[in-house]
This record gives structure tokens, sequence and C-alpha cells, in this order.
């Protein structure tokens, strides 16, 4: 980690600030696609080959919430990012489901999930790294926050937390999704925040997924999937 936390943070905070200035200057021709309407199931750029199929986990649980921040410019970079053309969260079929098994799991206790983000084509991580290496926020590549290959791009990775089913509020988790710190590290928590942080993680691990140490929010699925790099919209 860095030694001055504190300052990188408040430097990605100022980044956002100039992001939008840049973008209002022009983007590059990943943004600009962006920025299209959503792919037509059958056009040509998604005919989608046999083992690259995803699903939408709203479908087979619709008491899981999504908020898919990357499909909006409310996210990091200050801009939608490429491939996100429909706020979908997709995974791969054995992902899906058990992603719907942890949601269950949850009802019990009057829980569900709330998913920001699942599959990410591959575009959009470049997207990402991009932004870093041009806002001077390399650091966030450095220290593992923003990977240039991601598990997102295989669709056997989520992004997530866990919301009340009765007013669908969020349970404190002590940081922001998309905290770039040590506070987000999901052993640095105390007191409710690190019992919130504990419901999800025992949740997750019970039906298989791993906890990125870094990202309180991070879980993986094992499995030989190859990196996609889709649209969204291909899926809907």
């Amino acid at each position: 980690m860095g030694r001055d936390m504190t300052s990188r943070a408040a430097a990605l905070f100022l980044s956002l600030a100039l992001a939008g200035c840049a973008t209002a200057q022009g983007a590059g021709s990943r943004t600009t696609a962006a920025q299209d309407g959503p792919r037509a199931a059958g056009s040509r750029e998604c005919r989608i080959p046999p083992g690259a199929e995803l699903v939408d986990v709203t479908r087979l649980d619709p008491t899981i919430r999504t908020e898919i921040r990357y499909a909006t410019d409310d996210n990091f970079t200050g801009r939608r990012l490429p491939g996100y053309d429909v706020p979908l969260a997709l995974l791969r079929p054995g992902a899906a489901e058990a992603l719907a098994r942890v949601n269950r799991r949850l009802a019990g206790r009057e829980l569900a999930l709330k998913v920001f983000d699942g599959y990410r084509p591959i575009r959009a991580t470049q997207a990402m790294v991009s932004w870093a290496n041009r806002t001077g926020n390399a650091w966030v590549l450095r220290q593992g926050y923003v990977a240039s290959r991601s598990g997102h791009n295989r669709g056997a990775t989520v992004d997530l937390t866990v919301v009340r089913l009765s007013d669908g509020g969020e349970l404190d988790m002590g940081t922001p999704y998309d905290t770039f710190s040590e506070a987000a590290h999901t052993a640095n928590a105390t007191g409710q925040v690190r019992e919130n942080r504990a419901i999800l993680l025992r949740a997750m691990e019970a039906e298989g997924w791993t906890n990125y140490d870094k990202e309180w929010w991070h879980f993986s699925m094992r499995g030989a999937y190859d990196p996609l790099d889709y649209p969204l919209g291909c899926y809907r």
C-alpha cells in the first residue's frame, strides 16, 4: 500500500472533478461507442458463440437489486463505460445460480443482495486503465484497485452489497462502493460495519465465492472462463 493513502484518496477525488472537464473537450472512440444505443441481440457484433453465454441474475431471482454504476456517469471515471449500453447484471450461468442461492440464504434474515457490477466487457476494463493513466491515477493500478486484466471480463466476478428487504436500504459497510483506500479492505472494520461485512462474506463463501481482501464488495467464482468483449446489450 502507499505511504499516504489520505493524500492519494484526495488526489482521486480531485481527478473525478477534472474528468468531467476532460470529457467535455472530447473523448476517444471507446467513449463514443459507450454513448451508442443498446445493441440488438441479432446484430453482427452480438453473435454469441457457444460457451460465451451469460445470464441476467435478476431473471433467476427478481428480489436481487441492481445499480449498474458503469452504465451511467456515476462512477469513478465520470463517464459511462464502453460496452455498458444497458444496465444489466450478467454472470456465467453457474455463477448466476450460485448468486441466487446466496440471495435465498439472506432472505431468511429479511435481507437481499444489491449488485453493482457483474460481467464487464474487455473494452470497459481498458477504458478504466486508460482513465487511470490519463488522469494521473496510475496508483490505482499499482495498488490493485483497478486491474488491467479483470475477472469481471470472464463473467464470474461480482461487485455487490446487502440491503434490507423492507426498504431496500443498504447495510452500512463503512465505505461507498469503489472506495480506493485501506478503509475498504474487508478486514479493516469494527463494530456494526464489521458484522455487516461478515454477513455478506459468510453468505457468499457458503456458495463458493471468494472475496478480494482489498474490496469488501468484490467476489469471484472459480472456473476456466475465457474473457469476453460483447456489449451488455447483446444479452438482453
